[in-house]
């Protein structure tokens, strides 16, 4: 299918190849509303707002947004063309992100803290141990 430098169509293994993602993913993807492929008898059919919406969908799930979350930007985008709508949601989808995040990271670095203690307080008892048996 991939014969124009400049093509608006793309058949499901096209996409998945430049994706580096199954086919199976792809079509769970259009499974959940997200992608709109047409059909030629059996085949699936891509257009660029599919491939753009693939990208986005894959974008989105490296950031840690869901695909229910993606695909209200998605519903968004749609009613509303301005974006305007879409860039509010998404800044409040990014601020709670973000906080998700730095949670994550207090409680991480807090984890880690009791594991160093763990640790240290292991590595004292075996000398100790060690020291004994001498």
């Amino acid at each position: 299918m991939n014969t124009k430098v400049n093509q608006t169509k793309y058949s499901i293994s096209e996409l998945s190849k430049e994706f580096d993602i199954t086919t199976r993913s792809i079509r769970f993807y259009e499974d959940q509303g997200l992608l709109h492929p047409s059909r030629k008898g059996q085949t699936r059919i891509y257009n660029q707002r599919d491939r753009v919406r693939l990208k986005l969908i894959l974008r989105g799930k490296r950031l840690g947004f869901s695909l229910a979350e993606t695909g209200r930007l998605f519903e968004l985008y749609d009613a509303d063309k301005t974006s305007v709508t879409q860039l509010s949601t998404m800044m409040k989808l990014i601020a709670q992100k973000k906080n998700d995040l730095k949670q994550q990271l207090e409680d991480i670095n807090a984890v880690l803290l009791e594991l160093n203690d763990l640790e240290s307080n292991c590595q004292n008892t075996l000398a100790k141990i060690t020291a004994d048996q001498n």
